[in-house]
């Protein structure tokens, strides 16, 4: 009643593909770098040089060269340096935990920490636990 498909699937992979392929860990490796990089960038703009020469050490372990370094001004308040930073670390954090890279795992968390306690410290006084209004 049907014919039979003759042709192979387009799903079916070649075995003589002509293209690389990477394992899922250079595919972290690199996704690692590229966070640490970023975050290198935001370090380096806020002009913190000890953090941002481990950061780079970093980079360099994953890459198998040292990053390019130069602080590319952006005019951006130091609060959302630290933001992006922080955010920049969070997800370095992610991608070293998955991977099991202990030693960017403690470094992001580091500086995760050292962000929220910058970001805290320009917020100014805690509040006082009165509500604003409430007489």
């Amino acid at each position: 009643m049907y014919e039979p498909i003759r042709s192979p699937s387009v799903h079916t992979p070649t075995d003589g593909a002509d293209f690389p392929h990477r394992s899922r860990e250079e595919e972290l490796d690199i996704q690692l770098a590229g966070h640490l990089a970023a975050l290198l960038a935001v370090t380096d703009e806020l002009g913190l040089a000890e953090a941002g020469d481990r950061i780079a050490e970093q980079v360099a372990r994953l890459r198998g060269a040292p990053p390019a370094r130069h602080a590319g001004l952006t005019d951006a308040a130091p609060a959302d340096l630290h933001r992006r930073a922080h955010a920049l670390a969070g997800r370095a954090l992610v991608v070293a935990a998955s991977r099991a890279d202990t030693t960017a795992a403690i470094l992001a968390a580091e500086r995760m920490d050292a962000h929220t306690a910058a970001l805290a410290a320009t917020a100014g006084p805690a509040p006082s636990g009165q509500l604003v209004g409430a007489h």
